[in-house]
């Protein structure tokens, strides 16, 4: 009789154990549910005010464009996993896409040369980035941004000099304005890419280190794990992903102008941020990365179709970012954690009275 009201320590042990994964699964859903909430909302707002926002020719813009900055903001929430943020962005898009046509000359012969060249300058760009701020130590923010500017002035550099009177190769174009099953071509590619970027994170050994670094740099540096390696990798492959997201970009518009890939400076961050991801490292999730660039680019469509001017787009597109940022799953995670904490803590309390008065 003793021992059941003692409690048996292993039972007690293996409830502790079933509690905690509760409480962890509980964190991880609140962190990323509510940019699904979000659009689900958007849809709702779209088919009561602006239907139209649902019609064939408005999903035949989303689509393409939400792509383009779901796989930008993939290459951010790469850097924000490792504690981490790249404002070089913009700088890289541009010069890859200038550089995509000028060593193509606009010719379909040279368009594999000048894919290849594109994502081999993203990722050196990107990898100049991870070390100065993985190995120097520099400051991610003023870095990215310097390197970005750079970029972007060696792009007009170059776009004078070699691109001005030339456009995208017509096989690229006419690849992007395909229609694989009723959806654009470059849907589909970004689909692939996350895909692929989610089962790496998820489910393989090398993501699982990389969630852990960026989680806890301390506690994988004593456990034998390369921090640095892990920040210039991070920054590497979001400069990859930059230079995928310019072809894909170049595909759609077919031309570059001065002022191509100008509007990824921010909204990828923005993306990363409304989607979850932990800004102090670690946890992110692909998939409500890429949901957040659709609801970002659901809200710009819906704004047009509403025919709000110029500077009420801005109002209100910053304001839904605010609110957005007000009920983001970071800082419901960390409210729910925080509330878990103290219930814990109240039981536990609660226990000890009991054991001492028994």
């Amino acid at each position: 009789m003793s021992s059941l009201a003692d409690g048996d320590p292993a039972a007690d042990a293996a409830a502790m154990g079933r509690s905690a994964q509760v409480v962890a699964s509980a964190l991880v859903a609140a962190r990323f549910l509510p940019i699904w909430l979000a659009m689900a909302a958007l849809l709702v707002i779209a088919a009561l005010f602006a239907p139209s926002t649902l019609e064939n020719t408005s999903w035949s813009y989303i689509l393409p464009f939400m792509t383009i900055l779901a796989i930008a903001a993939l290459g951010q929430m790469l850097v924000v996993m490792q504690a981490g943020i790249d404002l070089s962005t913009a700088g890289v898009i541009s010069l890859c896409a200038n550089l995509l046509v000028g060593v193509s000359v606009g010719s379909n012969r040279g368009l594999l040369i000048g894919i290849l060249v594109c994502v081999g300058l993203g990722a050196l760009i990107g990898l100049a980035n991870g070390v100065l701020v993985g190995v120097v130590r520099l400051n991610p923010l003023i870095v990215t941004l310097a390197v970005g500017l750079i970029a972007l002035a060696w792009s007009s550099k170059y776009a004078r000099e070699h691109t001005i009177s030339l456009q995208v190769p017509d096989s690229l174009s006419s690849w992007a304005a395909r229609k694989p099953l009723g959806l654009s071509a470059v849907f589909w590619a970004g689909v692939a890419v996350t895909i692929v970027v989610a089962l790496v994170l998820r489910y393989t050994t090398a993501g699982r280190r990389f969630q852990a670094v960026g989680a806890n740099p301390r506690a994988a540096w004593m456990a034998g794990l390369r921090v640095r390696t892990h920040v210039v990798f991070a920054y590497t492959a979001a400069g990859a992903l930059y230079a995928v997201a310019a072809i894909l970009l170049a595909g759609v518009r077919v031309t570059i102008d001065p002022a191509f890939g100008a509007s990824y400076l921010l909204a990828p961050i923005a993306a990363v941020v409304l989607a979850g991801a932990a800004l102090s490292g670690g946890l992110a999730s692909a998939t409500s990365t890429w949901m957040a660039a659709l609801a970002l680019t659901f809200l710009t469509e819906m704004l047009l179709i509403f025919g709000l001017s110029a500077a009420m787009q801005f109002i209100v597109f910053g304001a839904a970012i605010i609110v957005g940022m007000l009920v983001s799953g970071d800082r419901v995670a960390s409210l729910l954690g925080s509330l878990l904490r103290r219930i814990e803590a109240s039981a536990g309390t609660r226990a000890e009275v009991k054991e001492n008065t028994s």
